[in-house]
């Protein structure tokens, strides 16, 4: 009887299945000690029985309370820091309400913008947080009044909401896409986000089209990849920058038609030669502050400065003026405001999944970490140790 409490006993007599006065629940002493010896008089006391109906109750309401309170292991972050904040642990996970499902992960998906949120350059809404913005997974539970989902189906997701590295999580329905059965989840997960990413920044932020030359800077990473691979299937005569002999090969087997080792060469001036001095119709630049500046000058009149990402570091201010010369264009874009509409979603998911169907482009998942270790794959992926795609397993 040390178990039962007062929660307990009242959630008891409302079900009905146990009399109890209302004058007993009130005179249950404040006082710990008090409180001790005055539930074990009562539990001996041949007023107060408890019926075998009362301790099923009971258990039913033991069983209640547990479900309530899933534990998963995750990753938390209480401040930001280097990969070391990332902390391995026991994290909450309730049952999905109206419009939710809870999916278990099959595979997450690492992304640079997961180290910008634990370095505290994209400030998440709370403290602490679990990062991590995409996964695959199986739908375990469904909230109550959905349709169009159903336990058991295979689901991805991409951008918000954040909190991919768990186990499992809470995931609004509208936001999460059906994996066709044919694609191995790992695939779907090194895709999902950079795939999507590299939709709306070659089909919808600038529309490359058959006769463009565009240049992208660190072609070898994850998005990289992927914009080489389906910019020359688009018919554009594409330029990397890379750091290594390793990620030049891999850049020209994906499509770039002349590769750049930015670390021995000047890519302004490379640039300049391979086009005639004319410059590119695009930049898509996701390193920031060492490369902004120099991507501006590769450009040739009225063309598009798309900056993606920082990995190096937030670029310096730019002066409007400095766009005067050549009329160009500036845009610092984003996923989200690019699929804000379930329809948008769907579009550009269909069309990521329908390309890697043909294949118009591949996934490289070069490495693949446990999710407990995910504080060494942030280390490799921010000192440029790894290529392609990473997947956390969990």
């Amino acid at each position: 009887m040390a178990a039962l409490t007062l929660h307990h006993l009242s959630r008891l007599q409302a079900s009905r299945h146990l009399s109890l006065p209302h004058r007993t629940l009130s005179s249950f002493p404040r006082n710990p000690v008090k409180n001790l010896i005055f539930r074990q008089n009562l539990a001996e006391s041949s007023s107060f029985r408890l019926s075998t109906v009362a301790v099923k109750a009971l258990s039913t309401v033991a069983v209640e309370d547990s479900s309530e309170k899933k534990m998963v292991k995750g990753i938390r972050v209480y401040e930001h820091g280097g990969p070391e904040v990332l902390k391995w642990e026991d994290i909450e996970v309730g049952e999905p309400k109206d419009g939710e499902i809870r999916v278990k992960n099959k595979a997450i998906g690492l992304n640079f913008i997961d180290v910008y949120y634990r370095k505290g350059v994209y400030k998440p809404a709370s403290m602490p947080f679990t990062p991590g913005m995409e996964a695959v997974g199986e739908v375990v539970a469904v909230g109550s009044g959905l349709t169009g989902r159903k336990v058991g189906d295979l689901v991805a997701y991409a951008g918000s909401p954040m909190g991919a590295y768990a186990e499992e999580q809470i995931l609004p329905a509208d936001k999460v896409v059906p994996v066709p059965s044919s694609m191995d989840p790992i695939v779907a997960a090194s895709i999902m986000l950079k795939g999507m990413t590299a939709q709306f920044l070659l089909r919808r932020c600038f529309k490359v089209e058959s006769g463009h030359t565009i240049l992208v800077h660190a072609a070898a990473g994850g998005v990289g990849s992927l914009l080489c691979q389906w910019a020359n299937a688009l018919g554009a005569t594409v330029i990397g920058t890379v750091s290594t002999n390793e990620k030049a090969a891999q850049a020209k087997e994906d499509g770039c038609h002349h590769v750049i080792m930015y670390k021995n060469e000047d890519f302004v001036s490379r640039v300049k030669d391979i086009t005639s001095g004319k410059g590119v119709d695009v930049v898509y630049d996701s390193v920031g502050k060492d490369t902004f500046k120099g991507s501006l000058a590769c450009l040739k009149s009225r063309g598009y400065m798309v900056s993606f990402g920082q990995s190096s570091g937030s670029p310096d201010p730019v002066p409007l003026s400095d766009l005067a010369p050549k009329s160009l264009f500036l845009t610092r874009p984003s996923m989200m405001q690019y699929n804000e509409t379930r329809d948008e979603l769907l579009e550009c998911a269909g069309e990521v999944f329908a390309n890697i169907a043909s294949g118009v482009i591949k996934a490289r998942v070069n490495h693949k970490y446990p999710l407990s270790r995910v504080a060494d794959a942030h280390a490799d992926v921010e000192n440029r140790i790894t290529s392609g795609s990473v997947v956390l397993l969990p």
